[in-house]
């Protein structure tokens, strides 16, 4: 439940820091954007369409701490998390990345990278993964996470998410404006608000297939990468054993899913693609 609040309180920070951001162009720099024209248009639904998606990347680190409960390790209290350091300092290096920040979250067995750039993550590891797993399996799980950073799939989402918010909400306004107006060009405002409403809601579901079609695609490699850095076993037996876990108890928090190990879902909207096809990959690629 906090999670979500803090979800819709940092989608409203966006959308009112956008406006503000407008408000300060136009009022300060004499800068003013006209929605009526097609550039304008445009510019606005760029402004937007990226706008949104970058706070989101800038704040993801500081969203997941606290929407999953992320407890960061500074200094290894035990033995296991001094291993669990050391292995990702190990698998870093061999990345040719940044030492991201290790963290440990109370959940059933999961685990997601997050953050804005390859020398500034976050690795987050469940408790439930942690207790379920050997230590082979969590450092195929580990090099998984790191190939994610590696490959900059943060950045390449923020991007294509950017990309796709923005055509979104340009082509609905556009067809919106031309669906609202009158006989005498006059635009019925009440007509334009919800009928661009409807059309980006319409609109998002095919840009979220093609977003979650991109997700699959970097999960193949991110588990291609885990076999370069740590060998395809641990990797291989932890996705299988993964797959013997009822999906209900692997759900991440939807905000965090897109970075994490979970694989349970195979339909058209699903962020991962499904074990087997993960599992048979993985010894296709080994064998190559």
């Amino acid at each position: 439940m906090m999670s979500l609040i803090m979800l819709i309180i940092m989608n409203l920070a966006v959308m009112a820091s956008l406006y503000v951001a407008l408000f300060i162009l136009s009022s300060f720099f004499g800068i003013y954007i006209d929605q009526q024209s097609m550039s304008g248009l445009f510019m606005m639904a760029a402004l937007f369409g990226f706008g949104g998606s970058f706070i989101s990347l800038f704040m993801s680190k500081w969203m997941a701490i606290r929407g999953m409960g992320v407890e960061i390790i500074e200094y290894p209290n035990n033995e296991f998390e001094r291993w669990l350091m050391s292995t990702i300092e190990k698998l870093s290096d061999e990345a040719g990345i940044g030492m991201p920040e290790v963290g440990i979250f109370d959940a059933p067995p999961n685990a997601f990278a997050t953050g804005w750039d390859k020398n500034n993550s976050l690795v987050a590891v469940s408790t439930g993964l942690i207790e379920s797993m050997d230590r082979s399996e969590i450092e195929g799980v580990l090099a998984h996470e790191i190939s994610h950073v590696k490959n900059g799939d943060m950045v390449t989402m923020t991007l294509m998410q950017g990309v796709l918010n923005t055509f979104v909400i340009f082509i609905s306004r556009l067809l919106a404006s031309m669906v609202a107006r009158d006989r005498n060009g006059n635009t019925n405002h009440m007509m334009y608000f919800m009928i661009s409403m409807a059309l980006e809601m319409v609109f998002s579901l095919f840009a979220t297939a093609i977003l979650m079609w991109y997700s699959r695609y970097r999960e193949y490699r991110a588990d291609e990468g885990a076999v370069d850095l740590s060998g395809p076993e641990g990797i291989y037996y932890a996705l299988a054993k993964l797959g013997r876990i009822p999906k209900e108890e692997l759900a991440l928090n939807d905000d965090y899913r897109a970075f994490g190990i979970v694989g349970f879902l195979g339909s058209f909207f699903a962020s991962h693609p499904p074990i087997e096809a993960r599992l048979e990959h993985i010894q296709e690629y080994s064998r190559s």
